[in-house]
């Protein structure tokens, strides 16, 4: 966090908090959401400005009932995510890069969801990847060392849960052969005790 945040929570530590202005959305861009895209439940606007999305990413924090927030100042802007709290893109020497501009940590779990989006358990976080680079990813999958079929992609995908786990397809990230497991969004959230949609109680 910037110690100019910092200051300014001590200076005014009483400010109300902000719910439903900001989304992160599934490839990993800041969207802001006036009124108009809160009422007709719209994506919102993509934030391009480089100094404001630097200052959004270094200030990106969970607070203990597991809302992720933007701390602007002296005040949490709570966000609105449309998938996991990180979002992870490939770059061209087969790195992860996070969303926020860090690398993401070693992936310990990872699980296909019904819509063939791809999601992984680091130590810390939950993180979708880009769906941007999805084929890449599914390409070097292998079941019984052999390379997944599109058939056998589709039926695996359509499979629930429970019977996926007696499947063995192999995927490869950051150099490490992991077990795809299927599960659901909903379902690794709830897990994590992560809120997609944080609003106020009071």
């Amino acid at each position: 966090m910037d110690e100019i945040v910092k200051a300014a929570m001590a200076k005014w530590p009483n400010v109300p908090h902000c719910y439903g202005w900001l989304a992160l959305d599934a490839r990993g861009v800041w969207r802001m959401r006036d009124e108009r895209a809160q009422a007709l439940s719209l994506p919102g606007d993509p934030i391009r400005n480089a100094t404001l999305l630097s200052f959004i990413n270094r200030n990106y924090l969970c607070d203990v009932s597991g809302n992720w927030y933007f701390q602007n100042g002296p005040q949490k802007v709570y966000v609105d995510l449309l998938a996991t709290p990180y979002i992870a893109q490939l770059l061209p020497d087969k790195s992860w890069r996070l969303h926020t501009g860090g690398t993401m940590s070693q992936v310990k779990q990872v699980w296909m969801l019904d819509d063939g989006n791809i999601i992984c358990k680091t130590e810390n976080y939950l993180c979708q990847i880009d769906d941007r680079d999805l084929s890449l990813l599914i390409e070097d999958c292998r079941e019984n060392q052999q390379a997944l079929s599109d058939t056998r992609l589709l039926e695996f995908m359509d499979m629930s849960d429970n019977k996926a786990t007696a499947c063995r397809i192999q995927i490869s990230i950051q150099g490490q052969q992991l077990t795809l497991e299927k599960s659901s969004l909903e379902a690794l959230m709830r897990e994590e005790n992560y809120c997609s949609r944080p609003r106020s109680t009071t």
